[in-house]
């Protein structure tokens, strides 16, 4: 079955490469929502192909809830977990998972200072959607849908952010001390609970990591430029 996938120009390489590994036919758009969209209509137009949704999807949510299922088979007793938050799939799977298996567990979303229309929406009560933000944290750029936004305004107690420098501090610190390969949008977890010690304290919190996507020869500490 060919797989047709839309992808910025911008994604990084070993996400590029990943997907024609797979034997994905890829479609280059501009970085932004609104191209995004475009395209995926072309696509399925031209195509003829099922439209599946990267995380406005109930498969893609459900899917991704076992991350969470996982974490609390393996971890006891945690007080809070913590997972990066975009257009919401991620966290919606948590919210999903958790509200069912562990409804006393606190569920935090994370994300960068620079692509932050999900924390705007938790405090407005309504989705803000911005088209093109620009952030380190590739994975992390695209707004909340309506299936995404249900678990986010239900479930979430917080949105939390961090800054560029944050955010690749905490990706170095989890190369140099674990020896794990993530990419930046992994590392938004880890950064939002450095800068806000004081919520955290005490606590046992789990954190969801969720990709390690990364140009090996492009890593952000590298140039010094965060684009």
């Amino acid at each position: 079955i060919p797989c047709h996938v839309v992808m910025p120009r911008t994604a990084p390489q070993a996400k590029k490469d990943a997907v024609r590994g797979y034997g994905g036919i890829i479609t280059q758009c501009e970085p932004s929502t609104s191209s995004r969209e475009e395209v995926f209509a072309r696509i399925e137009a031209e195509t003829g192909a099922d439209f599946v949704h990267p995380y406005n999807d109930p498969r893609v949510i459900a899917g991704q809830g076992t991350c969470s299922a996982e974490l609390i088979e393996q971890v006891d007793n945690l007080d809070m977990v913590v997972a990066p938050i975009g257009g919401g799939g991620m966290i919606s799977g948590t919210c999903l998972t958790l509200s069912n298996l562990a409804p006393d567990v606190k569920i935090y979303a994370a994300e960068p200072e620079q692509a932050d229309d999900a924390a705007r929406s938790f405090r407005a009560g309504h989705i803000i959607a911005d088209d093109a933000p620009v952030t380190v944290a590739d994975g992390l750029k695209v707004p909340l849908k309506e299936r995404t936004w249900h678990f986010v305004s239900n479930h979430v107690t917080d949105i939390l952010t961090a800054s560029e420098d944050e955010i690749i501090e905490a990706m170095k610190l989890i190369w140099k001390r674990m020896k794990i390969v993530i990419e930046p949008s992994s590392a938004v977890p880890l950064a939002t609970i450095l800068k806000n010690k004081d919520v955290f304290a005490n606590k046992r919190v789990g954190i969801i990591i969720t990709g390690g996507n990364v140009d090996l020869d492009a890593l952000p500490w590298m140039s010094g430029e965060n684009t």
